[in-house]
């Protein structure tokens, strides 16, 4: 059984789309066929609205996945506002060629707003302000062939970019000061830390209700191994030292890519290893192979200076295969 993440980079339709999605579906399909997932986690999919319907579809996916198994796959996906159909933009989708038995969706379920007055912002806000997170966690459970029930996490953490403060933008790129800058990176930083306490406040529901769950956690973390979103999600008895607390740590997969191979992203000719997949103890024993697919990626920040996006992504999949 083979289970893949893929960030597909804001797969959407034009007019937002600066290329057209015949151009895009040509250059996603090879890839998700190599792929030969029997479990896909996408991120950064896009909505779009249809005639005569209130709320969003995932038409620009569709378009991309027909003619392909994929097309056939059971879905979920993140939910727009107040649940209608969803978001706009950067939802997450989870496809299974295997029944889902149930899916969640958790966003300041277990982790409320911080409160956080900015120091930099002009005007200065007379109180402190909820803090956001971007997005959710897609919990989906699925019945494997054996009966079996597998675990599947789709995350998309926060971005590494420095979050908008009121004043301190001359434009879009462009900060104003130095320390407004610094703050915009420091919330960011702070978003990125509460999905990963997030998602482990999650995991320790999962095992403390089944200590040998089988769970995966797959998607784009936006950060490196030991970099804190990762060590937050893992677990690691290192960290904790406790080593009764070991069978709720987490294994990151991806160490197991050679060095020179192991990179989901290049930035301005620095390979990243930014998307993971990482499992449960119980379900350790059972992978066989992990293998990251980054030959065909370009430089992300080369692609962004000429203003010619990639027609497939700048992130490369990553795929693991299980013996289940």
């Amino acid at each position: 059984m083979r289970l893949a993440t893929f960030n597909v980079e804001s797969l959407d339709l034009p007019p937002r789309a600066k290329l057209p999605i015949e151009v895009r579906a040509e250059a996603l399909r090879p890839v998700l066929a190599r792929l030969d997932a029997d479990i896909l986690c996408l991120q950064e999919v896009n909505g779009q609205h249809v005639p005569d319907r209130p709320e969003r579809v995932l038409l620009a996916l569709d378009r991309v996945l027909e003619g392909t198994p994929y097309a056939t796959y059971e879905r979920i996906s993140t939910s727009g506002p107040d649940g209608l159909g969803v978001a706009d933009v950067h939802n997450l989708v989870t496809l299974s060629r295997f029944p889902i038995r149930s899916r969640r969706e958790v966003f300041h379920d277990l982790v409320p707003q911080p409160l956080y007055r900015m120091v930099t912002a002009d005007p200065r806000p007379s109180e402190p302000e909820p803090v956001t997170f971007d997005r959710p966690l897609l919990a989906a459970d699925i019945e494997l062939p054996s009966g079996q029930l597998l675990t599947v996490i789709n995350v998309h953490l926060r971005a590494p970019l420095a979050a908008a403060i009121s004043g301190q933008k001359l434009s879009a790129f462009v900060w104003r000061t130095v320390g407004g800058w610094a703050e915009g990176y420091f919330l960011a930083s702070m978003r990125r830390a509460g999905q990963a306490l997030e998602l482990r406040l999650l995991l320790e529901e999962l095992f403390a209700a089944d200590p040998h769950r089988l769970i995966a956690v797959a998607g784009d973390f936006n950060a490196e191994d030991y970099d804190t979103a990762l060590r937050i999600a893992i677990g690691a008895e290192e960290d904790t030292g406790n080593g009764a607390l070991s069978a709720r740590s987490l294994v990151l997969l991806d160490r197991a890519i050679p060095a020179d191979r192991r990179w989901s992203i290049l930035h301005h000719g620095r390979p990243q290893m930014l998307d993971h997949i990482l499992v449960s103890r119980s379900l350790y024993g059972h992978v066989r192979e992990i293998e990251v697919h980054n030959e065909t990626l370009g430089d992300e920040l080369v692609g962004f200076g000429k203003g010619s996006p990639s027609p497939g992504s700048y992130h490369a999949p990553v795929v693991v295969e299980l013996a289940l």
